[in-house]
């Protein structure tokens, strides 16, 4: 078998079974119970996490001078929902199961038909379902003492419209001309009907979006522009180009805000699915804001002397689903059935894995020196338990694309074994030089 058909071949149940043993994903309150659709995540799982947000930080943010930062409250403010269309729209058609009761979205058929084959065999799914009616997705919270509709506020569901209301501070204190982008990673929250596909579809999720205000006419140009650097950032990222594609919304599937929006999806053990939307939003948002707030959100062109209310693309991406497609796409087993995961080296967790070969004869203490040398550049672990087969194995499983071995030729000439999780080639190498070694390949 092929490694590119053992990749194919992974179910969600290997997928779920590394996350948990490894420390990516833990089920959360699992002690009570668990939570439906809300997962913790790790020790390797934050560091994961941690290098795809600030890799999609430096390609957004760092690496361009037409981009600025925006970190906006999870606490919204009722009017801006009731503005944007939340309140009123942001819903989803519920039915519901006349037999057990329990709920789904109308348009997951799939879902409802697994639920009937497993739960009700031989139960007509048509008749024994309610008709649909519409469900808010928005969690409803109360600020201050008194609990009442003057108090309502919500958990925001997406980040954008903290961009939106502060797109004129933001462009006046940063002096930003068009075309310029709005970033934001930030936390959402969405009471789904049918969640589900582990960390795919939850209730509490990060996204990472960015609102890039265009010149109308120059709108199709940026629109295009984004949707290839996107898919492009996911390539560069290792993740196989088959698995990858650009499905264009059709007319009829639109939001009402959005001229046009294409998906970059990956295929994933459940199928097709998004890992990313962009979007032409237009300039439905800063009207609407400017409407129901007020104050005007136009933008003076200094050189035409016209105002006017800027067009946004938007790229949206889910950090969640990054992180499952990651560990989907790097998943493989090597013969013999040992797993590996072939993160990029970037977004490896720990990225070297610092062995002494037993732990007598001042090893564990020169292994500790290199440790405490390297975490100066990048994260380390540092494990002494258990034969040396048995760690690489560990490490192959988290990703680690570096193992260092320290061993007695070590104490004579100032050298390690340093192994290669891809090649499982292992070099010799000079412990002063070890850390241009790791940068050189890092980079």
């Amino acid at each position: 078998m092929t490694e590119e058909t053992q990749k194919t071949n992974n179910t969600m149940e290997e997928i779920v079974s590394l996350c948990k043993r490894r420390g990516f994903v833990f089920q959360s309150s699992e002690i009570y119970g668990g939570t439906g659709s809300v997962w913790d995540f790790g020790p390797m799982g934050v560091l994961l996490k941690n290098n795809i947000k600030a890799l999609w930080w430096q390609a957004m943010v760092q690496e361009r001078d037409d981009v600025v930062g925006l970190d906006s409250a999870i606490l919204t403010k009722r009017e801006v929902l009731q503005a944007s269309g939340h309140e009123q729209g942001f819903s989803d058609p519920l039915v519901e199961c006349k037999i057990c009761h329990e709920r789904f979205r109308a348009d997951h058929q799939n879902v409802i038909d697994d639920h009937f084959k497993e739960k009700h065999k031989g139960d007509d799914v048509a008749s024994n379902l309610t008709s649909a009616q519409e469900f808010n997705l928005m969690f409803k919270t109360f600020m201050g003492v008194i609990d009442n509709e003057n108090n309502l506020a919500y958990l925001r569901p997406e980040t954008a419209q903290g961009i939106f209301i502060n797109y004129k501070q933001v462009m006046e204190t940063s002096r930003l001309k068009l075309p310029f982008g709005i970033a934001q990673i930030g936390k959402s929250f969405r009471n789904e009907i049918t969640p589900g596909n582990f960390i795919f579809r939850t209730r509490e999720f990060e996204q990472m979006e960015m609102e890039y205000f265009v010149k109308p006419d120059e709108a199709e140009k940026h629109f295009e522009g984004w949707t290839a650097s996107r898919l492009k950032w996911y390539q560069d990222l290792g993740i196989n180009e088959k698995k990858l594609r650009l499905r264009e919304h059709e007319q009829s599937e639109l939001a009402h805000y959005a001229n046009r929006a294409q998906d970059v999806e990956y295929e994933f053990p459940f199928g097709w699915s998004e890992l990313e939307g962009i979007a032409n939003r237009g300039d439905f948002d800063l009207k609407t804001h400017e409407k129901h707030s007020g104050k005007d959100l136009q933008y003076f062109d200094e050189v035409t002397r016209e105002k006017f209310h800027p067009y946004v693309i938007e790229p949206a991406a889910g950090v969640d689903r990054a992180t499952l497609a990651f560990i989907v796409d790097s998943y493989q087993h090597r013969e013999g059935g040992d797993v590996v995961l072939k993160l990029h080296p970037k977004l490896a967790p720990i990225k070297v894995a610092v062995f002494p070969l037993v732990n007598k004869d001042r090893l564990p203490q020169v292994a500790k020196d290199i440790c405490t040398d390297l975490r100066k550049l990048f994260m380390v672990q540092y494990d002494a338990s258990g034969s040396v087969g048995r760690r690489y194995r560990r490490q192959d499983e988290i990703g680690t694309p570096w193992c260092v071995t320290v061993d007695f030729d070590s104490l004579e000439d100032n050298t390690v074994t340093v192994r290669d999780r891809d090649t499982m080639e292992q070099t010799r190498v000079k412990i002063i030089d070890l850390k241009e070694n790791f940068e050189e390949k890092l980079n």
